[in-house]
């Protein structure tokens, strides 16, 4: 480029693109429109070249820092102009729409049929546009392929007819089509004037595209085709109707033919070799259409019941016991059956008895069988629905009596435990004498259906004065069907008091000296489904029979717990009640309202309570074994009921420890070689040979003296029990110090017993017992110092990376952390660029607002301008005259 000004170079730069100066053409030529423009646009193209070589603000080059020859970067020149430029351009295309657009309403109206209609459901408004649409399709065709109507000419149906009929030209094999021979068509249509070789080449090219008037054809075909397909079935089926028709009547002679074999028949005998004739009776000359009405007065399939709510279950089964109980009574005092009323209140009279009754019909069919679903031997049907319906109300209940027992004073508190200290054992419910122990008998009448729901053990046991052990369940189940929750608002408390009758009442079976367990058993169910129905007041009855017995507890060791007349161990009925507990409850909780003190209680009996007698041992491998069904899921230790398992090995066992102190481990053993405990050990000899038999547990706590076979029961319970803990502990990491001494006290007492039984069952338990402690050593390891890498010696010399050159950038030897590092990077940058674009669009708006601003108060200056001349000419008219009239007073004389 030339040096100088902008002028010269301008100059200078326009004369070599040879845009301006002299051209010379050798030859004239002439030029067209075509040209012209390609002239033109190779000068825009020249022009707009020379003014970015002469415009330096256009281009903005960025500095480099380190200037590095041959290599090519990206960013370092920009067109900041161009770029302001585009990107207003954009704007104006999308931001600028849609803000002109931000409060416009749109102005299309829904005018579907319907749409606005609320009372119409979406079908019957697509039902409605189909109906519109389709009447709107046949009023504007004349003819509609689809119609159902057959079109006609002259009494001939159409789609039978041909428009070809008649005219000597072949048609295809497939004659349902209608159309003519593609060769036909080729040769003497448009499609002819052809060769061969050309119509093969076009066979080997791929297939054209059709047009309209084939398609159509093809659609007309296969509508054609379609309608003579429908009305061949149509013709097929209204045969074979016909022929129905004709058979019927053959049909209905062989069914109402009378017996020929019967007197007075009504065929006529023929001659010999002649067939038999049929006679047309009178009923067989019926119509038709009068066997077709019969057919419509036949009885109709009718609904079934619809089911029934839970308060409809419950309200059928109560009204079902009341009405059965009622009969009862009436068959009880000798009534009629047919004095008795239904529920509608009007006397029902008894059927006549027939000839061929066994007099076994005294049951209707609403007697024994109408009882209702859930009311029979079934208890967990019935105790299920008690539960889903009951289960939400008895949570709350009870949480208005649980500030009651912040109200007491210390003072009161110390009362309390002196009395809890000082006074007698207490049964855990008044009415256990057994001497008022009421004995199984059998049922001498008949079960009544309908029971008052008892508030108290002693109401409840009015109410089984008369009833066997076996009907008990069925009493229980009775009445909560009587007393259903849903029936009656108050029925609620009552089920709940039901809840603690019930615990009594299976206390008092349990105790001596004629506990039933049977019983208990088959009454569990019942308390399992109202306990998960009210859970807050079961679980404050269960407390307060455990308080109970930790005050009786108390007692008995304030008095001696080496009295034998002190009772410092459960007996059956406390048993029974730990063990209800067990079931009823979830054990395996760290804290529960009812469970941990039961624990808490039991852990107490093992740990304070003295051996006196073999019930005592009796009664505290109860313990254990409760102990182990207890922690059989949480796995948690109990050293008590190991402890007492061991204590009641060496009181049971013969062995050749004499003191305390010779014995392996750390036992607790206070009772050991005791005058009471002297007489526990089993025999020597008699343990060689004696069968260990199972142990029964009311014989146990019940027997007056220790018995060979009894102490033989307890040891090979004992056994038993320390093989169950140590495979329920073996996971624990102090098994090896736990068992290493009960492995050597089962070892010394198997040498001491010779072959038997007992002795074979020791080596079996000291077995397992040696290998889980074997196992237990393998998995064992010392203990170590934590393991961590090595510290680095710290070096002060750079670190340089040979592979590679980018060693300015920021690097991270940890490889997550490097690309943490860059998509924090990037966030940043795109939240940066986000927030530029976001100032550049408030600037354009702002700017777009302020030219509707100007162009308003231009609008607005130019009205005023308007209007302030408007009124400045009224002005000056007005002054113009009043100018006038005064002239012309003067020129009247007039001033």
């Amino acid at each position: 480029m030339a040096k100088g000004s902008q002028l010269s170079q301008l100059k200078s730069a326009l004369s070599q693109a040879g845009v301006t100066g002299h051209q010379q053409n050798g030859k004239k030529r002439k030029r067209t429109a075509g040209s012209q423009e390609k002239d033109k646009e190779k000068r825009a193209a020249k022009l707009e070249e020379i003014h970015k070589k002469l415009n330096p603000f256009d281009t903005k080059v960025t500095k480099l820092k380190h200037e590095v020859g041959g290599r090519k970067l990206k960013g370092v020149t920009g067109k900041p102009s161009q770029s302001k430029q585009a990107g207003l351009e954009q704007r104006k295309k999308t931001l600028l729409v849609e803000y002109e657009e931000k409060g416009r309403a749109g102005g299309i109206v829904d005018r579907r049929f319907g749409e606005n209609d609320p009372t119409m459901s979406l079908e019957e408004r697509m039902l409605e546009r189909f109906t519109k649409e389709r009447q709107r399709s046949s009023r504007g065709t004349a003819f509609n392929l689809e119609d159902e109507d057959e079109l006609t000419h002259y009494g001939q149906s159409l789609s039978k007819l041909d428009d070809f009929d008649n005219v000597g030209l072949r048609l295809e094999d497939d004659e349902e089509t209608g159309q003519l021979a593609p060769d036909v068509v080729g040769k003497t249509h448009f499609g002819g004037f052809s060769d061969e070789d050309e119509d093969e080449d076009e066979d080997e090219q791929p297939e054209r595209k059709k047009s309209k008037a084939e398609v159509m054809a093809e659609v007309m075909a296969k509508s054609k085709e379609h309608k003579l397909r429908r009305q061949m079935e149509r013709e097929e089926e209204d045969n074979v109707r016909h022929e129905l028709d004709q058979e019927f009547d053959s049909l209905r002679d062989l069914i109402y033919a009378p017996d020929p074999s019967a007197s007075g028949s009504n065929s006529i005998p023929l001659g010999p070799g002649a067939a038999p004739k049929p006679v047309e009776l009178e009923s067989h000359d019926v119509d038709y259409d009068q066997r077709v009405r019969e057919l419509a007065f036949d009885a109709r399939a009718k609904p079934k019941d619809r089911t029934k709510t839970e308060e409809e279950v419950a309200l059928a089964e109560k009204e079902a016991l009341e009405k059965a109980e009622r009969r009862r009574r009436k068959r009880m005092l000798g009534l009629d059956e047919s004095d008795s009323e239904d529920e509608d209140g009007r006397s029902r009279k008894k059927r006549k008895r027939g000839g061929d009754d066994l007099e076994d019909d005294f049951d209707d069919e609403e007697g024994w069988n109408g009882i209702g679903t859930g009311l029979g031997d079934q208890v967990p049907a019935v105790a299920g629905e008690d539960a889903d319906s009951s289960g939400s109300e008895g949570e709350d209940d009870g949480e208005e009596d649980e500030e009651d027992d912040d109200e007491e004073s210390d003072g009161q508190q110390d009362d309390e435990e002196e009395s809890e200290v000082e006074g007698d054992h207490e049964e855990l419910i008044a009415s256990a004498k057994p001497s008022a122990k009421r004995k199984s008998k059998t049922r001498d009448k008949e079960l009544p259906f309908t029971f008052p729901c008892p508030a108290s053990h002693e109401e409840l046991l009015e109410i089984l004065e008369d009833v066997d052990d076996k009907d008990v369940p069925t009493v229980i189940q009775r009445i909560r069907a009587l007393y259903h929750t849903s029936l009656a608002p108050e029925n609620k408390f009552k089920l709940q008091t039901l809840t603690s009758v019930i615990i009594d009442h299976l206390l008092y079976i349990s105790s001596p000296p004629e506990p039933h367990f049977d019983l208990v058993s088959s009454l569990l169910p019942h308390l399992f489904v109202l306990t998960g129905s009210y859970p807050i007041q079961a679980a404050e009855n269960f407390v307060s029979k455990l308080s109970l017995m930790h005050k009786n507890l108390r007692r008995g060791l304030s008095r001696g717990a080496l009295d034998p007349q002190s009772k410092t161990w459960p007996g059956l009925s406390e048993l029974t009640l730990l063990r209800i507990i067990g079931a009823t409850w979830p054990t395996s909780d760290l804290h529960h309202a009812v469970v941990s003190p039961t624990r808490v209680l039991m852990g107490a009996y093992l740990g304070l309570a003295r051996v006196r007698s073999l019930a005592d041992i009796a009664s505290g491998l109860f313990l254990c074994t409760l102990f182990l069904q207890f922690e059989q899921l949480s796995k948690r230790l109990v050293p008590e009921a190991v402890n007492f398992a061991v204590n009641s090995v060496l009181h049971l066992a013969p062995h050749r420890y004499e003191d305390v102190a010779a014995l392996p481990g750390a036992f607790p053993a206070p009772d050991f070689r005791s005058e009471l405990c002297r007489g526990l050990s089993l025999d020597a000899k008699k343990a060689k040979t004696k069968a260990i038999p199972k142990a029964e547990l009311v014989a146990l706590l019940t027997a007056e003296e220790p018995t060979e076979e009894g102490k033989a029961q307890l040891l090979g319970l004992t056994v038993d029990l320390l093989g169950r803990f140590a495979d329920m502990y073996k996971g624990l990491e102090g098994f090896i110090e736990l068992y290493e001494p009960v492995l050597e006290i089962l070892l010394h007492i198997r040498e001491q017993i010779g072959a038997g039984s007992i002795q074979a069952r020791l080596t079996t338990v000291s077995d397992s017992i040696r290998r889980l402690l074997k196992f237990s050593r393998e998995a064992r390891q010392p203990l170590l110092l934590q393991a961590h890498k090595p510290i680095p010696i710290p070096t002060y010399i750079p670190k340089f990376e040979t592979s590679k050159s980018s060693y300015l950038r920021r690097q991270d030897p940890d490889h997550e952390r490097n690309e943490a590092a860059k998509l924090r990077n990037q966030y940043k940058q795109e939240r940066k660029g986000a927030i530029r674009e976001l100032r550049k669009d408030a600037r354009f708006l702002a700017g777009v607002e302020q030219k509707k601003q100007a162009e308003k108060d231009r609008m607005y200056n130019e009205s005023l301008k308007k209007v302030y001349g408007s009124i400045q000419t009224e002005r000056a008219e007005e002054k113009a005259m009043e100018r006038e009239k005064s002239r012309e007073k003067k020129r009247a004389g007039r001033k």
